[in-house]
């Protein structure tokens, strides 16, 4: 888990970041349809689920960007991780609860399915949160009974966290494609429109190469 602290006054975003901790604490949420039909296509012909895959990719743009990887130290300074892993829950049909899992972020897709895979496999018995879990997280939780045009995850804090949440629902077929909507928010502090707007094109265009 290597971070580096950021210098507020050397940080270009430092003034903007401060008034928003400050004074105005404001998290955005966008809600956009992604066309998932080649990576559910990718998906079954390579035979892996669906769910990790998504996963996998919505972390790789995470990674990508500085702005989806801030958070605190245990002295309560701002830092930057120099890599974010997904914390995702698994739902369990039997019992209607989930266990919230983090598995560790590899840019190798395989691998990383083989870590998530391990990982269910190991907390199937578990409910709620996993234990003793690594602090450079990001939220990503899955709705796939209702495709939904907006959803919102509020976290109350004391308005100061900067981890991106990104949730999905179900997808539907519509004009020959499998369509999906997915939602993130993020703190203002650390982002703005145009870094979501860019988080859902790059997401698009990984999940459109894959096909």
């Amino acid at each position: 888990m290597n971070y580096k602290t950021v210098e507020l006054s050397r940080w270009s975003r430092g003034d903007l970041f401060q008034y928003y901790i400050n004074s105005m604490r404001i998290v955005m949420s966008l809600t956009a349809d992604v066309d998932v039909t080649g990576l559910l296509s990718f998906s079954k012909d390579r035979r892996l689920k669906f769910y990790p895959v998504m996963i996998w990719a919505v972390s790789k743009i995470v990674n990508a960007h500085d702005e989806f990887k801030y958070g605190w130290d245990a002295a309560g300074n701002l830092i930057k991780w120099d890599l974010v892993s997904p914390s995702y829950t698994d739902f369990h049909a039997q019992d209607e609860r989930f266990t919230k899992l983090l598995t560790p972020y590899s840019d190798d897709l395989p691998e990383f399915h083989a870590r998530f895979m391990a990982d269910r496999e190991k907390y199937q018995d578990c409910r709620a949160f996993v234990k003793n879990q690594p602090s450079n997280f990001f939220d990503v939780s899955c709705l796939p009974w209702v495709r939904y045009r907006h959803f919102d995850v509020h976290v109350f804090d004391e308005g100061k966290f900067l981890a991106p949440v990104v949730t999905w629902g179900k997808y539907e077929r519509e004009n020959g494609k499998y369509i999906m909507p997915v939602m993130m928010n993020i703190h203002h502090a650390v982002a703005d429109g145009f870094h979501l707007s860019r988080f859902f094109a790059e997401l698009q265009e990984l999940i459109a190469s894959s096909a």
